[in-house]
């Protein structure tokens, strides 16, 4: 059944999807998720061509890579390892000038190979966009970086623990970039992940997304999440906030779950940090500096135990992360990113073995 904070979400979504719809005179190009200019968040791949026929190389599909080797060196308790954390590819173009698709794997995700990106995105009006497949859930600005744009080697715990990255099911979309720049993209989807798309589901997930640019250098993010993997709806609730100026980038999240029936109690999870961009004229395009602090109290990721009952699964830590990052940007993007991260825990023996002191190392190529 649907609980009635989700009905209200996707009423207001599809209520301010229909708002939008109806002064589409004041549209310019559509921009779903498009926030590399302010924040370094995805540019979500499937655009409209603006051209009334396809010529034969509008029909050839873009290909892209990201490749990104790291070195680790756990100083908890004196271990390494070597990883190559992504091997990506992807291919992206139109059938159509209104109809674009994205496919998108990872050879090696630490090791594992996984299918990302698998959707078709159907452009009916000016500023509208509607997505079929497997693709990111529009939640969490950090949530939505692609790992060429990621500022720290490892995301925040908002992204990584509490909130999905990918699923399968279908998008509605609008952005306005005049009058009052904003966008807005509402989903539903089966709620299990990448990997379960057999089975029927009397429930699903819902996730809405809106943004908003009340001036150039503020941008603010309203998110809403419901899902329920096993047999506990939970409902997450999430605003995040960045600012760009003087080669400084400042940016905070703060997310809010809840647990039907009070089963398990409310979960929170806070980042923010810092950066600064130096331009350099020799080798490397810039350099910057980063400074981050992040947290999450204990989490039930909305499964019993053995017992059947629910029971925190993962546990409540906060984390210092400080940084540099070399930058070549031409002609394809090259970055190595050098991080230390310092873990807090109440009780150390609750710790994950990949979740404690560390330091990264790391080399990225975007072609």
């Amino acid at each position: 059944m649907i609980n009635k904070h989700t009905l209200l979400g996707i009423i207001l979504g599809c209520t301010t999807i229909a708002f939008a719809q109806s002064n589409s005179n004041t549209m310019s190009k559509f921009s779903l998720f498009d926030l590399e200019n302010t924040g370094k968040a995805d540019i979500d791949d499937g655009k409209v061509l603006d051209v009334e026929q396809m010529e034969a190389e509008d029909y050839l599909p873009e290909i892209h890579g990201t490749l990104r080797g790291r070195y680790e060196y756990c100083s908890t308790f004196d271990a390494s390892r070597f990883q190559v954390r992504n091997a990506r590819v992807s291919f992206t173009g139109n059938v159509h000038p209104l109809v674009a698709y994205k496919a998108e794997i990872d050879l090696s995700d630490a090791g594992v190979t996984k299918m990302l990106d698998a959707y078709i995105r159907v452009f009916p009006v000016k500023g509208m966009a509607l997505t079929v497949g497997q693709m990111k859930v529009p939640f969490s600005t950090d949530n939505l970086r692609s790992p060429h744009v990621q500022i720290f080697s490892n995301r925040s715990f908002i992204a990584k623990e509490i909130s999905g990255l990918r699923d399968v099911g279908f998008t509605a979309g609008y952005t306005l970039t005049e009058t009052f720049p904003f966008s807005l993209v509402a989903g539903i989807y089966n709620g299990e992940g990448i990997y379960q798309q057999k089975e029927w589901h009397r429930t699903m997930c819902f996730a809405t997304r809106a943004t908003f640019d009340p001036s150039k250098y503020i941008n603010i993010s309203l998110n809403f999440q419901s899902f329920e993997p096993d047999s506990i709806r939970m409902n997450a609730y999430d605003i995040g906030l960045f600012s760009n100026f003087f080669g400084f980038h400042a940016e905070v999240e703060y997310l809010y779950k809840t647990y039907n029936g009070n089963l398990f109690k409310p979960a929170h999870a806070f980042t923010g940090f810092l950066t600064y961009e130096l331009p350099l004229k020799k080798v490397f395009s810039k350099i910057s500096f980063m400074g981050r602090y992040d947290m999450m109290t204990d989490n039930n990721r909305g499964f019993k135990n053995s017992l059947g009952q629910y029971v925190t699964d993962d546990f409540a830590r906060q984390r210092v992360t400080g940084g540099v990052a070399l930058t070549i940007s031409k002609p394809i993007l090259a970055e190595l990113r050098i991080n230390y991260e310092k873990y807090f825990y109440e009780d150390w023996s609750l710790a994950d073995l990949s979740e404690q002191d560390k330091l990264v190392i790391e080399l990225v190529a975007r072609f």
